[in-house]
């Protein structure tokens, strides 16, 4: 699959744009465990323009992590337009727009998924921001505002005709946020569109190696986009791929998966501070299914999610770790 010059191999996977989450160092990480793409946090197309620090920020890419797509969001032109001009600046190798966000502070103040609500200034932005760069530009959307409005069959082709380069369709509503199932039907009908020619990438309930095989050879995508999966479990990317190429599951040990949630820890750490490293952490060690089979673990978990110095949690999750292992260790004899 080529997206403009970017060429990402046949039936790539790869790591969803999610706020909080896909940091620098997890998107190498993620690349590292078998990505084939990552994209940035979205970032604020106002705030890029005012050069707010924490935003500007988001735009640093590590050269081991590309190929890297920074996402943008906003709901007027020019400042659509001024932020990808920043953003082209820094060099991602793709820029995608965020027409997908579902949260009331982005989507109910015409961002994001707000945008499916007026179709002629979606496509008026993404034409302007397609004029504006040299790069790749993508969209990644939803299927429409609700039940109701579920236009992504002719958006898809109106988006190709501003020029994008991909599109990638989140399979569920904005009024759905992340509840019940994503529609995977409604994605594999844009493929069908025989004037629709672009990459195709589908994106919603991607939680199992299997799901990204079924994707590809049940939907027809041409790629598969891994989020809420992926927190707290990078090494998912290994079992993807792995799966997706030789059909077997790639095996990761218990210490390995510690390795890598002590690496985002103490990056996190290296890249903010102490305390605050740690608390962005929290949503990793939350989520991660490192955690979810052990039996009576919820006085530790509750313990694990209130330290707030790097010795404190690092003796909670070594306390873990040893039980976690000799627990695998007894099941194996």
């Amino acid at each position: 699959m080529k997206i403009g010059t970017v060429d990402l191999g046949e039936r790539p996977v790869v790591l969803a744009p999610m706020e909080d989450v896909t940091d620098a160092s997890f998107r190498l990480i993620c690349k590292e465990q078998g990505a084939d793409m990552t994209y940035s946090e979205f970032v604020s197309a106002d705030a890029l323009v005012r050069n707010i620090a924490a935003t500007t920020r988001k735009l640093h890419i590590a050269e081991g992590e590309r190929p890297t797509a920074i996402q943008i969001y906003g709901r007027e032109v020019d400042p659509m337009v001024e932020a990808a001009r920043i953003v082209a600046d820094a060099k991602p190798d793709i820029l995608d727009i965020n027409f997908g966000c579902p949260v009331k502070k982005v989507a109910g103040k015409g961002a994001g998924a707000g945008m499916l609500r007026d179709i002629p200034k979606m496509l008026e932005i993404t034409r302007a921001v397609v004029r504006a760069v040299d790069i790749p530009v993508t969209v990644k959307t939803r299927l429409g505002w609700d039940c109701n409005s579920k236009i992504i069959s002719t958006l898809a082709e109106q988006l190709q005709d501003c020029g994008i380069r991909a599109l990638t369709v989140h399979g569920r509503t904005r009024s759905q946020m992340y509840t019940g199932s994503a529609d995977w039907e409604e994605i594999a009908r844009i493929k069908e569109n025989p004037r629709f020619t672009l990459p195709l990438i589908g994106n919603g309930d991607i939680c199992t190696p299997q799901a990204v095989v079924d994707a590809f050879e049940r939907y027809g995508v041409d790629g598969v986009m891994v989020g809420r999966a992926s927190i707290g479990a990078p090494w998912i990317f290994r079992e993807m791929t792995s799966y997706l190429h030789t059909g077997s599951v790639a095996e990761v040990s218990n210490a390995e998966k510690f390795a890598l949630l002590r690496r985002q820890i103490r990056e996190s750490v290296e890249r903010i501070d102490e305390y605050r490293g740690i608390l962005h952490i929290r949503r990793h060690l939350a989520a991660s299914p490192l955690f979810k089979s052990i039996p009576g673990f919820r006085p530790t978990r509750i313990a694990m999610l209130k330290a707030d110095t790097l010795d404190e949690l690092e003796a909670i999750l070594e306390h873990i770790e040893k039980n976690i292992l000799s627990q695998s260790d007894q099941a194996t004899v």
